[in-house]
């Protein structure tokens, strides 16, 4: 009988895959790259950015959705735009901006770091900046800065009708906005409407009595995005028809309007069994939008996409190691790990999210079912299942044999949420963090972005 690990996950998945292999002593590589290397190296906890697969990921999509334009005729353009809360990281700008790539912020000091690239020469004004969100008087301030220093295609994004009368009073001359919907939620929600946007009948009657009266504004963009992500369901298809009724009524009375954003939500893998047609979505997005369009007789707009955890959430990764284990009654196993979920992987403990969950050694033992349990003293604290099972299952545990642990595709929102460089609930410190790139051999190279987080740096935040 087969009960090795190794054998669980070959009878339970197609395995090998692109990004997750075994090398000759069984141990897990992640896209080439060993991690008993980098545990050696660096010991744990650790996290890592793997700088490629921001490239990667950026090019795909470029692809997809241009080779869709391309096979329906599509007579406009495609931009790719990288939504930066999902990491603000320098590594990650950097790297996504080699890829001929647009911004889309979401608040005030999001500008100051479009500043800083701008004097780096890693963006020029030409550059699209997308500013959406709710905004504060110094939000809509610094973008009024960047429009009069002369960024021509920085748009603002109407969230409501009074920002338009700050901004009229702030910029010089003409500028250019868009007007985002708020689109209705699914059903399962709480509330009926996106507390983000303009509702879909007031589009039209804004547009015609505070816009177009204003000789200085000139609105080039719808914007639609909805909390579910970009998903083949009934539900999307309605949404993205609604807007496309919406886009074709305002066109007809807004000449200048000439793109539509329709946000982000390409959804990244989380599964060794994760199946998500991309090609097929690309191009039933472009196909149905043309189709409208040409229905209502109105040309087709420049699309736009918000990419932000497809652009960034697979190049991320942390690894553990199994401190011990504890049996707390005749079936319970819990694999203690040398940190904390709720600090590390603050969206496993916030929104149950569940990631990519391997060992890194111990192909070649028997498997059981363990939970998995954090360093704070917060019951909270634990991981116990993974997207494809209601469970764990892990090398059995040997107290003379670590084992290492790894958690991968955790590159989007994990860093911001847990509150990078600040304090950790119960004081648990912030691993060390390690860049991986290739140099243009193809040989891979590695840095250390920030050292474990220290004690003193601690005291001294909490004024001690």
């Amino acid at each position: 009988m087969k009960n090795k690990y190794k054998d669980l996950i070959e009878q339970t998945f197609f395995f090998p895959q692109d990004d997750f292999k075994l090398d000759s002593d069984n141990h897990l590589e992640f896209h080439g790259i060993s991690l008993m290397d980098l545990i050696k190296q660096y010991g744990t906890p650790l996290k890592f950015t793997y700088l490629p697969k921001i490239s990667e990921n950026i090019r795909k999509a470029k692809t997809w959705f241009n080779v869709a334009m391309a096979k329906a005729d599509y007579k406009a353009k495609y931009h790719y735009c990288y939504c930066t809360k999902s990491s603000h990281f320098y590594f990650v700008l950097e790297e996504a901006l080699k890829n001929e790539i647009h911004i889309e912020t979401s608040s005030a000091f999001d500008l100051e770091i479009i500043m800083s690239l701008y004097q780096e020469g890693k963006i020029s004004k030409n550059q699209y900046i997308i500013c959406n969100g709710f905004k504060t008087e110094t939000y809509l301030d610094k973008i009024s800065t960047l429009i009069n220093k002369g960024f021509e295609n920085t748009y603002p994004i109407m969230d409501n009708t009074k920002e338009i009368e700050t901004l009229s009073q702030i910029i010089k001359g003409k500028f250019k906005v868009g007007i985002r919907i708020a689109a209705e939620e699914e059903p399962k929600f709480e509330f009926y409407t996106s507390r983000l946007g303009i509702g879909y009948k007031d589009i039209v009657p804004f547009y015609k009595q505070k816009l177009k009266p204003n000789k200085n504004v000139e609105v080039k963009m719808l914007h639609f995005f909805i909390n579910t992500g970009i998903a083949d369901t009934a539900y999307y298809w309605n949404e993205l028809h609604k807007c496309l009724r919406v886009y074709c009524e305002l066109k007809k009375v807004c000449p200048e309007l000439d793109s539509l954003n329709i946000g982000g939500g390409f959804p990244i893998k989380n599964s060794l069994s994760f199946d998500y047609d991309y090609d097929y979505m690309a191009e039933e997005i472009i196909k149905q939008i043309k189709q409208v369009c040409t229905e209502n007789n109105v040309p087709e707009p420049d699309i736009f996409t918000e990419f932000g955890s497809f652009t960034v959430g697979e190049s991320g990764g942390a690894i553990f190691s199994v401190l011990s284990q504890k049996l707390q009654n005749d079936r319970e196993k819990w694999n203690m790990i040398d940190s904390s979920f709720m600090t590390t992987l603050p969206d496993s403990w916030a929104i149950n999210k569940r990631f990519i969950l391997l060992p890194i050694n111990g192909w070649d033992n028997t498997y059981e079912r363990v939970l998995l349990g954090g360093l704070t003293c917060d019951s909270d604290d634990y991981y116990n299942s993974e997207q494809h099972v209601n469970a764990i299952y892990l090398p059995q545990y040997d107290p003379d044999e670590p084992l290492y642990l790894g958690f991968f595709n955790t590159g989007a929102y994990q860093e911001s949420l847990a509150g990078y460089g600040g304090i950790q609930h119960c004081l648990i410190p912030a691993p060390k963090h390690i860049i991986i790139g290739r140099d243009e051999d193809g040989e891979i190279y590695t840095r250390i972005f920030s050292k474990e987080q220290s004690y003193k740096s601690m005291m001294k935040t909490l004024g001690y």
